[in-house]
């Protein structure tokens, strides 16, 4: 049911209230047509019984399009607005910073009505509102305050979710609405890059219930974005992700921040999240993935088999991927050619598809990833699909580089099969050369890649981190989503630099014998 007398009701206080920023200081609250589709169908649907509907509500927006103005407005409403006895209002959020940002707006907003400012009192040293007449409150928090626990909340604004450290604030507040006849859980933010998070979870069954996927009709979703095969540099894409163009986002700002974000390539990520509201794989953008696909050629690898060629694993413990990845002396073009091949444990495919959403199905069709037989990898089959099938493939095969940590033992299997092996350990010394290589083919375009949808996926995930030299290596601890092949790679490419200009390892060491 939907009742317009509650969604006028919500849409005229909210109007009464000022904004507290910028051009629009000390003006009344000019809404714009999604903010009061917004409001009204929030606060104007209802159950037969009359109380409100929605008890979860998720709002994702880009930055700058008046966000946390609006969560002021929706907290002071609740608490003046809502009719609830006793009620308990929270703004929450990650930091005290960001829970400040949202309680000052609604106290000024507050100060700026001699109304509402003489049916309560601000407490700013506790970042509290209270009124009296319902004895009722309202108090912005962040996860970094005491224990949460004890609360009986009406309503909670969570603002900013993606920053949120872990779930822990979410569900103590969640979880305290159980006495509250109609509870609103709301969350607003922009997009993230965490997707083992909250935010992540809440964008997911938003998104579900977007596309029909999922029926929930307590739970409504609203979600402005760039869609994922948009051009992120197209106007028109700002356009639809931003409605608060020209209002309280400027064109001209878009405009300068793109420029920035294309002569950046670490400032893409940050660009396309905040500003169009996509979800990335990373916070900070390594490579240029338009530059990294620019290298994509289909080439015959029967073309690599006269030259020599070095390799790189990154062997998974039980059931994630393992990779391996040849890199090529450059040609008589000085280009240098690159191989990705990936496994995973085939029994557990169907699930990972499902729980990652990831198409290692389809992968595996193609034949960019091979699934071994049973739940966990089979290290034996991949020691002997290189030294069997990669080795006759490619005779040049000079040596195979590998991490330490969980390899030795195949490490010295894979010697006794004749191919050499050497370590290269994951340290900033060892991997930041082979990294800033890596840059330096792909942005000069030097690099030949045969397009492995595997390998450009985990490109895409790689999040660089740095120590206070400068030097640079991927965040495995960092990344949300798989980062092997791409560690393969920088792999191949450090054993490449060690042992390029040498001559064979055994004729400098001779078989390693344990």
């Amino acid at each position: 049911m939907f009742s317009r007398k509650k969604a006028d009701w919500a849409i005229e206080f909210i109007a009464r209230l000022t904004h507290t920023k910028g051009e629009w200081s000390g003006k009344p609250f000019q809404l714009q047509k999604w903010q009061k589709m917004f409001l009204k169908e929030l606060f104007g649907r209802v159950k037969g019984d009359g109380l409100r509907q929605y008890q979860t509500a998720y709002l994702e927006i880009p930055r700058k399009n008046g966000k946390s103005e609006l969560a002021a407005a929706i907290a002071l409403f609740l608490l003046f607005g809502d009719n609830e006895p006793g009620a308990e209002i929270y703004s929450a959020a990650a930091d005290r910073e960001q829970a400040s940002l949202v309680f000052n707006a609604a106290a000024q907003m507050v100060r700026n009505d001699p109304v509402l400012s003489g049916m309560c009192k601000i407490i700013d040293s506790q970042k509290r509102i209270v009124f009296y007449e319902t004895a009722s409150f309202y108090r912005a928090i962040s996860s970094e305050a005491y224990s949460k626990h004890g609360f009986n909340a009406h309503a909670v604004i969570y603002d900013e979710i993606h920053s949120a450290p872990n779930r822990e604030l979410w569900d103590v507040l969640s979880t305290s609405m159980g006495a509250r006849t109609q509870p609103l859980m709301l969350g607003i933010t922009t997009a993230g890059y965490d997707r083992n998070s909250i935010c992540w979870e809440l964008h997911d069954y938003g998104q579900k219930i977007i596309d029909g996927v999922v029926e929930d009709p307590t739970f409504f979703p609203l979600i402005f974005a760039a869609e994922e095969g948009d051009e992120w540099t197209d106007e028109a894409v700002w356009r639809k992700a931003n409605p608060n163009l020209e209002v309280s986002i400027k064109l001209d700002f878009l405009r300068r921040e793109c420029k920035r974000a294309q002569e950046i390539p670490a400032y893409q990520n940050t660009f396309r999240r905040l500003y169009l509201n996509q979800w990335t794989t990373q916070e900070t953008r390594w490579l240029d993935m338009e530059k990294w696909r620019s290298c994509g050629y289909d080439f015959d690898p029967e073309y690599l088999s006269e030259l020599r060629c070095w390799a790189g694993v990154d062997l998974s413990s039980t059931t994630d991927l393992s990779s391996c990845a040849l890199v090529f002396e450059p040609d008589e073009e000085d280009r240098v050619h690159i191989l990705s091949f990936n496994w995973i444990p085939g029994d557990n495919i169907a699930a990972r598809v499902k729980r990652d959403r990831v198409p290692y199905d389809s992968w595996s069709r193609d034949g960019h990833l091979i699934a071994t037989d049973g739940n966990v990898i089979d290290h034996d089959y991949i020691r002997h699909t290189i030294a069997q099938d990669l080795k006759a493939a490619f005779p040049y095969l000079e040596v195979v580089g590998y991490d330490p940590w969980n390899a030795t033992k195949w490490a010295i299997d894979l010697e006794g099969d004749g191919v050499p092996v050497v370590q290269i350990r994951q340290g900033y010394k060892t991997m930041s050369p082979a990294c800033k290589e890596l840059e330096r083919l792909v942005l000069g375009g030097y690099l030949r890649h045969n397009n492995n949808p595997v390998l450009t996926w985990a490109m895409d995930n790689v999040m660089i981190t740095q120590d206070p030299a400068g030097n640079i290596k991927p965040a495995k601890d960092k990344a949300t989503e798989r980062i092997d092949p791409a560690v393969a790679l920088i792999t191949a490419i450090a054993t490449m630099l060690e042992f390029r200009d040498e001559p064979s390892i055994y004729e400098s060491r001779g078989i390693l014998t344990l």
